[in-house]
């Protein structure tokens, strides 16, 4: 584990731009592996795909691009800094990714109407993220070095990808979805007898 961890931070220092963006596509296609593996069934490879594709083609660049940009606009990690950036991350980044994994998800899907998902679960998703995504950030731009924001983000994702394509997938984009849908499953499991 040791000689994968070396390597991979030998990558994100001589090519800094698609380690990350790889590490941010892996962790966010997890997300919704798991998401999958909590609500049962069979695997859906190409839904993965679809994540992946949207995670490495938009989420991941723009992250990275985004991360960078606000470290130069905004230097530093003082306190006023580190909370204008957290703002204008929210602000700004916030509802760009998440309209971006809606309307991406609708076209890679072949959806009819591209802008369904976006109009019905964008405020809810949106609300939703400002529960979490300020405390991740405020970690983010004041800890963790600015080539390994969008890896940290990332990680972060993880936990956040599947929130999301649990909601794009069967939620309304509140929490109060995925949990209703967790503990109807958790209480369904304890119900049901064991199969012979």
């Amino acid at each position: 584990m040791a000689g994968w961890w070396r390597a991979i931070r030998r990558a994100a220092g001589r090519y800094p731009w698609p380690t990350n963006v790889l590490l941010y596509t892996t962790l966010f296609s997890a997300g919704d592996a798991l998401q999958q593996r909590l609500r049962g069934g069979q695997a859906d490879w190409r839904q993965t795909r679809h994540v992946a594709t949207v995670a490495v083609v938009f989420q991941g660049n723009f992250n990275y691009v985004w991360l960078r940009l606000l470290e130069r606009a905004l230097p530093g990690r003082a306190p006023r800094v580190v909370l204008a950036k957290v703002l204008c991350d929210q602000a700004l980044g916030g509802p760009v990714a998440v309209s971006a994994f809606y309307l991406g998800m609708s076209i890679l899907q072949g959806k009819d109407d591209v802008f369904l998902d976006l109009r019905q679960k964008f405020w809810n998703t949106y609300k939703s993220g400002l529960m979490y995504w300020p405390f991740v950030q405020l970690t983010n731009f004041s800890l963790v070095p600015v080539h390994w924001r969008t890896a940290y983000t990332g990680l972060c994702g993880f936990l956040w990808a599947t929130f999301l394509c649990f909601s794009q997938q069967s939620g309304d984009g509140t929490l109060k979805s995925a949990f209703t849908f967790l503990r109807i499953k958790g209480t369904n499991e304890v119900e049901s007898p064991p199969e012979k």
